[in-house]
């Protein structure tokens, strides 16, 4: 049996939807068209968004002969047996499109074995990815196809797919708000949306689902998340750059994506840590603090009742005062340290515990800080043969605005003795 989706697959670019940057009338798919030379391209987009049926579109479109490879159940040695084939029949005169789906799933030496069919333009290759190209590819195949996205489904785009069938077959056995739920439940996915209206033609008609009913009749959608892929490392990105953005709402639905994905949250609870230190700082010292206890109160309780103190330290690392001070001076210092990791420490502040030691004048001249008027020497730290660096420069917010105060204390007194 023939599945729904595979039946209701757009059989032109005008039925495909959410994709007119390609496929509409201006998109880029029409103009390599009209040219009529077929490029290698790579479709690179979340699943059930088009990315096989715009393969299959643009291959008809030059009259070329299609063959379809996955990933997943064929090999190099699978593909270079079907061109050699290829070239043997009479066939050979038309153009051969070869179709990779899932092509991550080639490792980055399998992926050299297209090369010389592509580079000598025995084949065009379309491959399609849910990858990031920039880390799924090698750069030599990479720099030989032509990057294309296919935009994740929206509401609407899903809205239309219902109502195309509904208008094909029959109404879905469902209210409105049901309708709503099955787009939500589907996760941007066309074909598991079809697969929903599928399992839904089995109810007897005349029958009305109440949302309630549905939601036990239909499996959802697991959620979009692999904690190996680039999802992972997206979801991360925008949890970390809400709560430097400041924004606790933001910051909370990243969390809570990452959550119901199936994150680790001991990882969480690290990169929590990381955001107080690197984002707030000496603006906020309370910051570090529950972070940590965060981390150890989730060590404790677990899931899920530990989930809670990470939202809790989120939300207060993004209403705390940002700085960026210390992350941006140990930058600084590790950088100099790579210049002057030769140099020792001035002879004054060295210890002397051996004769020799002392003979060498290790300690001599050290001033002891509590036996000055401010408990403050301005003596130097640095290596003798090294410029003293600024590294460390607060910022006007939060706690460091009292450190600041301090810094310039003390460099004023510097200045002074060093006069």
């Amino acid at each position: 049996m023939i599945p729904l989706a595979e039946k209701n697959r757009p059989s032109s670019f005008d039925d495909v939807v959410g994709q007119a940057h390609l496929v509409g009338q201006n998109g880029w798919m029409r103009r390599v068209i009209a040219s009529k030379k077929p490029l290698s391209i790579l479709l690179w987009g979340p699943p059930g968004c088009g990315k096989t049926t715009i393969a299959r579109l643009y291959a008809n479109a030059f009259d070329a002969e299609f063959i379809p490879f996955s990933a997943v159940f064929h090999g190099i040695s699978d593909l270079k047996k079907t061109i050699q084939d290829f070239e043997k029949t009479p066939l050979f005169k038309k153009q051969l499109i070869v179709f990779v789906d899932e092509i991550h799933r080639f490792n980055k030496a399998q992926q050299d074995a297209f090369l010389p069919f592509v580079e000598n333009g025995t084949i065009i290759l379309i491959g399609a990815t849910t990858e990031n190209p920039s880390f799924a590819l090698n750069n030599a195949l990479l720099s030989r196809l032509r990057v294309l996205n296919v935009n994740p489904l929206m509401e609407d785009d899903l809205k239309d797919i219902i109502l195309r069938y509904e208008k094909r077959y029959k109404p879905l056995p469902i209210t409105e708000e049901g309708k709503k739920l099955l787009i939500s439940w589907s996760g941007a996915d066309a074909r598991h949306l079809f697969n929903m209206i599928e399992t839904l033609s089995l109810i007897p008609e005349g029958t009305l689902l109440n949302p309630e009913e549905l939601s036990s009749f239909i499996q959802k959608k697991a959620p979009l998340y692999d904690k190996t892929d680039d999802q992972h490392y997206n979801l991360i990105s925008a949890l970390h750059k809400s709560v430097r953005g400041s924004d606790p709402d933001a910051s909370l639905y990243w969390l809570g994506r990452m959550l119901h994905g199936g994150e680790d949250p001991l990882f969480l609870s690290r990169r929590i840590v990381r955001m107080a230190v690197e984002d707030v700082g000496l603006a906020d010292p309370h910051a570090l603090t529950i972070a940590i206890n965060a981390a150890k109160t989730y060590e404790q309780l677990g899931s899920p009742e530990g989930e809670l103190a990470l939202a809790e330290a989120i939300v207060y690392l993004a209403l705390a005062p940002k700085s960026n001070s210390i992350y941006t001076a140990f930058k600084k210092v590790m950088e100099d340290v790579k210049k002057s990791d030769h140099l020792p420490p001035p002879k004054t502040i060295l210890n002397a515990p051996t004769h020799l030691m002392k003979d060498m004048s290790y300690g001599e001249g050290y001033i002891y800080d509590h036996d000055t008027p401010h408990g403050f020497s301005g003596q130097n730290y640095f290596p003798e043969e090294k410029e003293r660096s600024t590294f460390y420069v607060p910022v006007e917010r939060g706690f460091e605005r009292e450190l600041k105060k301090r810094l310039d204390y003390f460099t004023k007194l510097r200045n002074q003795q060093e006069k």
